[in-house]
């Protein structure tokens, strides 16, 4: 029997589309379009709250697969089923209080509008570096950011969040309400054990920033990945760094790009050694406030579709490795995507490395290096040979660093899932999801206890 999708557009506010209607591919589109071929049989716009859990309880009632919908990012596609796809970007309230710090914003809230609210009050959180990107999502899975060597993950500055529950229920999930749950939301992943309502964070004060780009040809890439990896991780936290080299219609560069919270004079001091290892073919670095800074260091994906492999790191990735990603790279198969193939290495430590792995969801607590590898392909080619590419660059990586990969470049492909995203932490995790959605109705792939 088909489910009674007249039964949930009559008891909802926000409108219902179905396949065909305006507005349904923009509300259930892939973000990779890896993934252009999948669609959900229905999509909720939901108005509010009593929306969200009318339609869990609808979703419940009929065996419909459900799943939330925020930015939608999901490098995997799992902002997209084949049931019911909840949109939340109609909750997207933002309240700030200047004098506590706490910001508490709607589901459905994305990182642009959040860092416009704050700016004028002078506070700042780590919120990463895409403006299109729900802050649900990225909190939810961890949610690095150039601060957060300095500020935390983003997970880490959540102090609550209201959780709308398998059960039918709207949750407060604090330090001292369903602790379960609001350990489990600070790493471990959207989706997974309800549909999160509201979330409140504890921001500070944004300091004076400076920014750097530098460019090098990939000639000098061992002396620049030998240097700059060693600054990443002895640099203050007030520093951050991400290193990368790509090929992209053609050529390849070696790029670093970053973020430092004081002056611009520092910043250029600090990079003294990587000018000495090899003189840039561009160099920017600037002063700017931090909101500035957070414009600068945007950066959204093209488009397209594309994968991702990653992994933690806690030593600088030898030179012997470099030589052989280089050359990996050298060979990398054409594609009609323009944003090409590459590496990049972002610095950890600092704060993040303050937390006891067992004290969130998060489980990579003692990471220095957050290893990217990525590649990319037009919709409709065939990726076979790209993906056969990223395995090998990913079997070279693999021999130097953790076994670990970030929860929020979800990858579709990765077998051992479970170990890699959570580690020790997985079996409370499926605890928690057993105890709060026991018949499993938060399921997409890779989900907890799936």
């Amino acid at each position: 029997m088909s489910p009674d999708w007249a039964l949930l557009d009559k008891h909802t506010v926000g409108p219902l589309l179905r396949p065909g209607d305006g507005g349904f591919r923009e509300s259930s589109a892939a973000f990779n379009e890896r993934w252009a071929g999948r669609a959900p049989a229905g999509v909720l716009r939901a108005a509010g709250a009593e929306d969200v859990l009318r339609a869990i309880e609808w979703a419940g009632e009929r065996g419909v697969p459900i799943v939330p919908r925020g930015g939608g990012h999901s490098y995997a596609g799992h902002s997209v089923n084949s049931g019911l796809v909840v949109d939340l970007r109609a909750l997207d309230a933002i309240q700030v209080d200047p004098v506590s710090g706490l910001v508490t914003v709607g589901g459905g809230v994305l990182t642009g509008a959040l860092y416009a609210a704050l700016r004028p009050h002078g506070l700042a959180l780590p919120l990463g570096n895409g403006a299109g990107v729900g802050i649900a999502g990225l909190a939810l899975g961890g949610g690095s950011a150039a601060t957060s060597r300095r500020l935390g993950l983003t997970a880490d500055t959540l102090r609550a969040t209201t959780l709308a529950t398998a059960g039918g229920t709207a949750l407060t999930c604090d330090a001292t309400q369903n602790e379960d749950l609001y350990w489990a939301c600070r790493g471990g992943g959207g989706g997974n054990f309800g549909i999160n309502l509201d979330l409140t964070f504890q921001a500070v004060a944004a300091p004076p920033s400076s920014t750097c780009l530098l460019l090098w040809d990939v000639a000098h890439a061992p002396a620049v990945f030998e240097t700059v990896q060693h600054l990443m991780r002895t640099a203050p936290e007030e520093t951050s760094l991400r290193l990368g080299v790509a090929t992209s219609g053609g050529r390849t560069l070696v790029s670093a790009v970053g973020l430092h919270l004081g002056p611009a004079a520092e910043l250029r001091a600090l990079l003294a050694p990587a000018f000495a290892a090899a003189r840039p073919l561009r160099e920017e670095i600037t002063d700017r406030d931090f909101w500035d800074a957070m414009d600068y260091l945007q950066h959204e994906t093209a488009g397209g579709a594309f994968a991702v492999r990653t992994h933690f790191a806690t030593d600088p990735l030898p030179p012997q490795v470099v030589a052989a990603a280089l050359e990996h790279l050298a060979a990398a198969p054409p594609g009609g995507n323009p944003d090409g193939c590459g590496l990049a290495l972002f610095g950890w430590g600092g704060a993040i490395n303050r937390v006891e792995p067992s004290a969130t969801a998060f489980v990579h607590r003692d990471a220095q290096y957050l290893v990217s590898l990525d590649t990319s392909w037009l919709p409709g080619e065939d990726p076979a040979a790209q993906l056969d590419w990223l395995a090998g660059l990913d079997h070279l990586i693999a021999s130097c660093t953790t076994d670990g990969a970030y929860l929020n470049f979800t990858d579709p492909d990765l077998r051992d899932w479970r170990n890699a995203y959570y580690g020790a932490n997985y079996p409370r995790l499926v605890a928690v999801k057993h105890r709060h959605d026991p018949d499993g109705l938060f399921t997409f792939p890779q989900s907890i206890g799936s």
